[in-house]
């Protein structure tokens, strides 16, 4: 496996008369670990979104794919009806198979990729579980546990670990150091100093258009940084997990 390499060039974005982005400009190697950092409300999700293809943005995003073109995605957190009588392995079969409809169950290979990325993110127990009862850091286990199905070359996570206990982060972590060895490209948008300079080849710091990007060993460094990372870890709004 290798990821594909990613450049931003003059990527803006604005909504409703509002400048989200301005003006972004940066590189993500092939085979990095690229963190995204910065305020809350600096346009770190939406520039996410925009990669995605699902914001419409002004300037350019190319993607240079080295092998498959297949992305795994882990937002921030799951928003849905807790009522609802979904099972893990329901959501499974919804997100994690096209052509066979989700009410009809996983298809035998399906049910393998499934029960095989389950027990990655450490919830092989929780296969029938109801969806709602989960809470949310074992909720964000099963978005990381989707991702994972096909094997992506571009794994995209907007805070993955917001509700995370430490098993899970543990686990997160573990996951996201196997799949960087193996030359899958991460693009993470993350609040985290410490993982940052752990597991980061990269940091770009985004707040409407982008303040410092470079190795975390250059830019991470100085009262400023500190002070950055201290704001963009204070909970805002409807930031929270369920």
């Amino acid at each position: 496996m290798r990821g594909p390499g990613i450049r931003f060039d003059a990527v803006g974005l604005s909504l409703g008369g509002n400048e989200i982005l301005n003006g972004i400009d940066f590189e993500v190697a092939p085979g990095a670990v690229h963190c995204l950092i910065g305020p809350n409300g600096g346009g770190k999700t939406s520039l996410v979104r925009c990669l995605l293809g699902q914001m419409p943005h002004t300037g350019t995003i190319s993607v240079d794919w080295q092998d498959n073109g297949v992305i795994g995605y882990v937002p921030q957190f799951l928003d849905f009806d807790k009522s609802l009588p979904v099972s893990v392995n329901d959501f499974m079969a919804m997100v994690c198979q096209k052509r066979r409809p989700a009410f009809t169950g996983l298809s035998k290979h399906n049910r393998a990729l499934t029960d095989a990325a389950l027990e990655r993110v450490g919830l092989d127990g929780k296969r029938g579980a109801r969806l709602g009862s989960l809470s949310g850091g074992e909720r964000q286990r099963v978005l990381f546990a989707q991702a994972l199905i096909p094997d992506p070359a571009l794994l995209v996570l907007d805070e993955p670990m917001s509700s995370m206990d430490e098993v899970g982060a543990e686990c997160f972590e573990a996951i996201i150091r196997e799949l960087a060895a193996g030359g899958v490209t991460i693009v993470w948008v993350a609040h985290d100093l410490r993982q940052v300079e752990e597991m980061a080849d990269a940091a770009t710091c985004v707040n409407r258009t982008v303040l410092f990007t470079g190795a975390p060993a250059d830019v991470l460094v100085g009262h400023e940084a500190e002070a950055l990372f201290a704001r963009a870890g204070e909970a805002e709004p409807g930031d929270a997990a369920p």
